[in-house]
């Protein structure tokens, strides 16, 4: 069973293709360019603590970033394994279904809506694979709803936080 938000009925809208008959997870590879108003399996790398606070009340948007604000994550588990940076010892990656909404594609540094693709009608900032804004080279988004956004697995724990985190789920 997968974290459910209070939904409103805007968000209810947003996860409404779920519902549908024939609905499957749909997996993009890092180039593919997403569909607006589409649910892709993304993935987001934490720490077990984050992970808890994420799955009991949900996503929080980051203060800024490259993208500005909003909540990263990547349709590239590679990506997300990278997280935290500083320390693996309590890593978790979390398995996610995200409705894009509208996408807006960054694909360069000082790109004219780097940070303000929100403001300019967009729901998610997608950055693609080796476009030379990301160091490592791998695929990454950042949403701006953290609504849009649901937990529906755990990708990567330990042993004993894996057991404590899908009783959450």
């Amino acid at each position: 069973m997968a974290f459910a938000f209070p939904f409103s009925n805007n968000t209810e809208n947003i996860w409404r293709e779920e519902n549908l008959p024939g609905f499957r997870e749909v997996v993009l590879r890092s180039n593919d360019q997403p569909e607006d108003q589409k649910i892709y399996v993304m993935y987001h790398g934490t720490t077990f603590p984050a992970a808890l606070g994420i799955i009991k009340a949900g996503f929080q948007k980051s203060k800024d970033g490259m993208l500005g604000r909003g909540v990263y994550v990547s349709r590239d588990v590679n990506k997300a394994k990278r997280y935290p940076l500083d320390d693996k010892t309590d890593q978790v990656v979390l398995k996610l279904r995200v409705n894009v909404g509208k996408v807006k594609k960054i694909d360069y540094q000082n790109h004219p809506m780097q940070k303000t693709w929100h403001e300019n009608g967009y729901d998610t900032a997608w950055v693609p694979a080796y476009c030379g804004m990301v160091t490592s080279g791998l695929e990454e988004d950042c949403v701006w709803d953290p609504k849009r956004i649901k937990v529906v697995g755990i990708a990567k724990a330990s042993q004993n936080h894996l057991q404590k985190l899908n009783n959450l789920l």
